[in-house]
This record gives structure tokens, sequence and C-alpha cells, in this order.
């Protein structure tokens, strides 16, 4: 069978004798070069090495197409390469019967026409020497130098004598590794599994099957996060064609229908464009680009019946940036745009590198068609993505000093996918998880308080945040806010949310069973289960205050009924809308009183009311302070005369104010008397964990409040809502009572009580 190297970078699939795909039609190219033939190669290669100084016939595609690229390249590393490949393999031949060195010629070529420079083509040319032959990394180090054995070495398998079951997975897990200090090592992979597959024919179908499997669950998702899509699409479609044959053939069939269709209305519609960017005096090129196999097929199943512009999109190439933005805002102007298709990969690119405007237009008889928009070296890095970037370790010209190996194209799923996988407890751990990681296809950024930043898959929760941030400490997190606002643990978030994650103080912090069910990182899985792994008598998530083992310790605190909770607030409904019982003149029923809601209660001991002394303008008026809003000294107030002769007094701001207003009652003038105490209604927020409710008291007694009375509903979603009245023996201190409430661990908010509306 015979092994064919094409030009990945060309749109859509290539013919190839596995599958027998009809090449769809691209846009001509400027330099088309005829395809090479693999067996000539090999029988080239079979007569040997030529002279010293002569470059090998067998290896002068690959330098024409590396010189394309980069013209002053010097080519002697790979001369040198390719004799010590030849003369190691051969006598040796691939299953197909060729010879073998025509692998690691056609790999290198598939580099050499993505752009890579001249160490990755040496390394590619010697990948299989190590693992195949009886060349030694250190006589590759030696004579390559050490960035092509590290290469090398990173690519090469580990064996099954050595590892069993394991090696494969323990071999992906050395090679992601590898790539975290050299995305080079994978750039070699994705090649070298490209052509495996292109010639995968001659295995049996149950290995094809296997191997399909493989790259589909790890090394295509690879090829997308590394920017490779000119390798990626064909991978794609080959592993489409093995696994699903029927899907294949079906959807060969309409490629080749719309090939022959008379009529084109994707080379109509560049047409068009062309004329509208001439006449907008905008150089630009029109090109039309085949969509691969797969993506035809998701386009039919997205879709239903197909149109003629389905099967491609055209693609705009231009010189400078600020032309992408000219083309689309002539598009727009000019033709039919689709507003709803449009999206800026240029000012927010992808995570794989990848920049370009999208948009559609469409034609006077329904037909749209999709727009790409980019300059010529957007267009390189969208096909090639790392592999376009050349050497990232060389030294900058202006910086000539040598330092440790760094990778600044080092992308942040890989530092977190290294992250992991040191945590991973076994090998079978690490190839399911590295699965499920790869299958996120998609990446959001999310910022910290400090400015910082966060790359988390989509879908990801506070819980997958907060283990990002903070490893295994994590543990001890006990809720966050999101753009401000207090959100739950398992709370979805969106690409340029900013997260505050809160961390609890107490020690015997510890996570929650139920985090397993919002952790979608392999991270936090991991750190979570490692944790229930070593702790397999903890409890299942709390269901009291108190803490996570059970009930509450304190024999004052009945635990209730969720359902039979109540709030100060009245939630009674009278003439359409709320009433609250300072409107009604009736007070809120204590909590001792006979027949009031079963609630969660704290009994401290009680002392005098101490409320603040207050001035009616009403002789005889008995006065009562409004408990929707708990007026203090020295807030601004208002009072209403109520049933019963009773004047209420309301804080100006208060809704209920605004209400009685508009339903024209009278306001009645009050004012404070000359007595500094007063008593308040306080709501609290909090977080679930043992000892909270004595942390609170404390807190509150030495700022000098006496508890009135207390209510804590029933927790929810760990959260607890708290009500205390208290009494101050001066107003001015509430402020710095509210603060010291606050700063006890696990409490994120305090307010006085205010009406529904507020």
């Amino acid at each position: 069978m015979s092994a064919e190297a094409t030009n990945p970078a060309t749109p859509g699939p290539v013919t190839g004798a596995l599958t027998g795909l009809p090449t769809t039609p691209s846009a001509p190219r400027k330099r088309a070069r005829p395809r090479i033939d693999l067996r000539r190669l090999g029988r080239a290669a079979l007569l040997g090495p030529t002279g010293r100084d002569r470059l090998p016939d067998a290896i002068s595609h690959v330098v024409d197409a590396h010189r394309a690229h980069h013209p002053d390249a010097d080519i002697e590393p790979l001369r040198r390469a390719y004799v010590l490949a030849e003369s190691s393999h051969r006598g040796q031949m691939r299953k197909s019967g060729e010879p073998y060195i025509t692998h690691p010629l056609a790999v290198t070529l598939i580099l050499a026409e993505l752009g890579a420079e001249t160490t990755t083509l040496t390394a590619s040319l010697l990948h299989d020497t190590v693992e195949d032959t009886e060349v030694t990394l250190d006589q590759v180090g030696t004579e390559f130098g050490e960035e092509v054995r590290y290469l090398v070495d990173g690519v090469t398998k580990l064996e099954k004598v050595d590892y069993g079951a394991a090696a494969e997975p323990e071999t992906f897990r050395k090679m992601l590794v590898a790539t975290g200090n050299d995305v080079r090592v994978m750039s070699i992979k994705l090649a070298d599994r490209l052509h495996n597959m292109r010639t995968l024919g001659v295995m049996r179908p149950e290995k094809q099957a296997r191997i399909a499997k493989v790259t589909r669950d790890v090394l295509i998702p690879l090829a997308e996060r590394l920017g490779v899509q000119a390798l990626k699409t064909e991978l794609e479609d080959l592993v489409f064609a093995i696994l699903h044959p029927e899907e294949y053939e079906h959807t060969r069939e309409l490629i080749v229908e719309n090939t022959a269709r008379a009529d084109d209305p994707l080379a109509e519609i560049a047409e068009e464009m062309r004329t509208v960017l001439r006449e907008a005096d905008i150089t630009a090129e029109v090109l039309i680009r085949p969509r691969h196999f797969v993506s035809v097929h998701r386009v039919a199943r997205k879709r239903g019946q197909l149109r003629g512009a389905d099967f491609g999109r055209l693609l705009v190439l231009v010189n400078e940036d600020a032309d992408c933005y000219g083309v689309l805002g002539e598009l727009h102007t000019c033709m039919t745009p689709m507003v709803s298709e449009f999206k800026d990969f240029i000012a927010v690119p992808k995570f794989n590198l990848y920049q370009s405007l999208h948009t559609a237009v469409a034609r006077s008889d329904g037909q749209v068609a999709e727009v790409l928009i980019r300059t010529h070296q957007m267009h390189k890095v969208a096909e090639a993505g790392v592999v376009a970037l050349g050497n990232p370790y060389a030294p900058a010209s202006d910086d000539p000093a040598e330092g440790e190996r760094a990778d600044p194209t080092r992308p942040g799923w890989l530092s977190r996918l290294l992250d992991w996988q040191e945590a991973a407890p076994d090998p079978d751990t690490f190839w399911s998880t590295l699965r499920e990681d790869l299958a996120q296809d998609r990446e959001i950024t999310v910022f910290r308080p400090d400015g910082g930043t966060l790359g988390l898959p989509e879908g990801a929760t506070c819980v997958d945040a907060a283990y990002a941030q903070y490893g295994e400490d994590a543990h001890a997190c006990i809720g966050a806010r999101v753009n401000g606002r207090l959100a739950t643990l398992s709370t979805v978030l969106r690409d340029g949310d900013t997260v505050q994650l809160l961390m609890g103080q107490d020690p015997a912090s510890e996570p929650s069973r139920e985090w397993l069910d919002h952790a979608h990182t392999p991270a936090a899985r991991i750190a979570i289960q490692r944790w229930i792994a070593t702790h397999p008598t903890a409890a299942e998530p709390e269901t009291s205050l108190t803490g996570r083992h059970g009930a509450a310790a304190d024999p004052a605190v009945r635990v209730p009924a969720p359902e039979r909770s109540y709030r100060p607030e009245s939630d009674r409904a009278e003439g359409g809308r709320p009433v609250t019982a300072a409107e009604e003149g009736r007070a809120l029923p204590d909590a001792d009183a006979p027949g009031a809601p079963d609630v969660l209660v704290a009994r401290p001991r009680v002392r005098s009311s101490g409320a603040a002394a207050v001035v009616v303008e009403r002789p005889g008026a008995a006065v009562r302070l409004a408990r929707c809003c708990t007026p203090v000294p020295p807030d601004e107030v208002t009072g209403f005369a109520v049933r019963g002769g009773v004047v209420t007094v309301h804080r100006v701001e208060c809704p209920a104010v605004a209400r009685m207003t508009g339903a024209g009652r009278a306001e009645v003038a009050v004012r404070w008397g000359d007595s500094t105490g007063c008593r308040v209604t306080l709501f609290a927020e909090s977080f679930v964990r043992p000892h909270l409710l004595a942390d609170l008291t404390e807190a509150m007694a030495l700022e000098g409040a006496e508890i009135v009375s207390a209510t804590v509903e029933p927790p929810s979603q760990q959260r607890v809502r708290h009500t205390y009245t208290l009494t101050l023996p001066d107003a001015a201190g509430l402020p710095a009572l509210m603060r010291a409430m606050r700063n006890v661990p696990g409490v994120y908010d305090v307010n006085r009580a205010q009406a529904d509306g507020a």
C-alpha cells in the first residue's frame, strides 16, 4: 500500500489508498507541488547515501519545502540526520512493504510543509532511531545537540516489556511532560500519527479501530489545542472513515454531487466580494475554502438539506490587521450580513493562538456564505499553530544570554494538565482523566480581584477556580463572590467573570462530597477524590449549622423543618402589596411566645431593651419603632399614625414610607430625644461552619451589644441567614458592631433590617 506525503495545509481531505477520499475543490495555490511517491523515494533510499558533500536525492523534496519557508536555512543537519536514519533503518520494512525510511521522510515532509524550523525537521528524521535501531540518545546528543536529543527522547515510546499494559498511557504522560518544556515534541508526534493513519489500511480492522479511537480522543484534541488545524482536519477525516464508514460514504457522495453541480454559489459570492473590495481600494485575496468531510457531516446534521454554499467558506486574506476590519465594514455595508454570525477572534484570540474575524453574508435566494477574514500571518498560524512559530527557544537578538529552558508558547491548558497529571494515582486514572480533560474543547478566562487570571475549561465552576488557584488548600474554601455578588461554589463561571474566593480560617475545614458534582477540571476532581480516599469515615454533607459531623452541639438550638422558618419581614399580601407588621401596628411574634413558628433559636441572656427615645409632635400618642427598617439615631426619621393611635417611626429612605405617602397617608413629625441608646435588628448571612454562633455572639458582646432575640434559618446550599435584635448603649457604636460581625470568619454580609423592595 502506498504511503503518500501530501501537503496537509491544503483544505479538505487528501487522496490516499486507505480511504479513497476525493480531493475536494480548493483555491489555487501559488506554489503547487506535485505529489511525492514515497515508493520511488524508498527505492532511492535503498541505494544508500551519496557522497559526503552531496545532498541525497531522497530528501531533496524535504529541503525544497523547508526552504520555501526558511530560504536561508542550513541544510547540513538534515543531510547528516538522513544519513544516520537511512543507515540505521536499512533493511527494515513497513507492513505496507515499503522501506522503513519512507516513514521518517514522510513525517519530516509534513512538518516542512507546515513551516517547521531545521531543529524540528532534524529530530523528525531521527524520531524512530532510538526506539527501533541501535542508535542511542547519547549518540544523537553528541552528533546533533541537546535540543534534538530532547525532541527525539520526547517522542520515543516506553517499552511494553517494562510497563506492560501501562506502556501506552505512560508514554503519553512522558510525551506531555516533554511537551510542557518544548511544544515541538507534540508537533513531531502529530505528524507521525498523521502518516501512520494514512497507511493504516494494512492493519487488522480491530487494530485500526483501536488506533483511530486513541487518535480521536487524544491526538485530535491536542492538535486543536496547539492550533495545528491542517493536521487536525485530516486526522478527523481519516478517523471518520474508519469509525463511521457508512456516514463517511454518505458524506463523500454529497461532496461528489456538489462538485458536479453546474453552478457554484460560493464562486459567485466570492466574485461579488472581490468587486466590492476592489472598488473600496482594499488589497485582498478572496479564496474558496472547501469544508473537509467531518465539517460537511456536522453541517448536514445541523441544517438538514445542504445547499451549495454549505460546502465551503470564503477566506479573505489581507496584509494588515486594520485591513481586516476595513473588509468587514465594506462587506457589511455592501452585502447582506448575518450579524448573529459575527465573531471577533482578533481582539480576543482563541486559546490555541487562532485569530480571525468570522461573519456571514446572505444572497437573495437565501443561501448564506460564511466568511473568514484574516492576515496572511494569521492564516499561517491558523493552519500550522505552534509549528508556524519557528524555534520559540532561540534567544532574542538583543538578549543573547543563555538561561534556563523556558517555553513562551506554553498554553494555560497544558500547564493545568501538567499540574494534575502529577497527582494522578495510577496510569488508568491518568488515561481516563486525560481523555475527559481533552474532551472539554473550549476555554474561558476569569479574573482574580488582584488582576491575575485563571484559565479554565468552559463549564467550570467556582469549585474548579478554587483548586486552580489554591491547589489542595482549596479544601478550606467556604464560598465565592462572582462579579461582586455572593455565589455558591456550584456557580458556573462565564468568560470574563471576576471571582473572589472566600477561604475559611478553621484548620478543620474540609471539602464537601457534594463538590464532586460540581468539579469539572481534573485538578479539582483528583484533589477531592484523594481527600475522600484518605478520610473514608468522613460524614456526608452537613445538615446542621454547627458542624459537619452531626446535630448541633448546643442544647439551646433546635433544628426545625425548613418550610416552617420565617423572616421578620411579613410575607402576607393585602390589597395586592406586602404589608409590614409596622404598618399594621403589630409587633412580630417573639420567639418564645406561644404559637410562634418553630425556628432555629439561640437563647442568650436577655436584658432591658435600651431603645432610643423618640419625640412625637402629637400629644398622648404612643410611639413604636418600625421593625421593617429599625431606625436608630442619628437616622433621619418620619412617622405615620396607625391603628390604636400608635405612631410608627420609619427611616425616611424606607420603602414603606414611599408606599404610604403614595397612598395619601399623612406624615407625623418625629425626632430623636436625648437618649443615645438604641434597639436595632441586623441581618447576617454566612456560610455553614463549626462554632459560628459562638464566634458571632462573642463579637457582639465585645462591642457592648445585648441580644434581645436571635433567629437562624435552616442552612440552604451551605448558606445561613441570621436575624438578631440587639440593644446598644450608644447608637454611634452601630457601624463598629456591624464591622466586627463581618470580620467573623464565614460571615460575608451584615445589614440592617429593611423592608422588601429596598
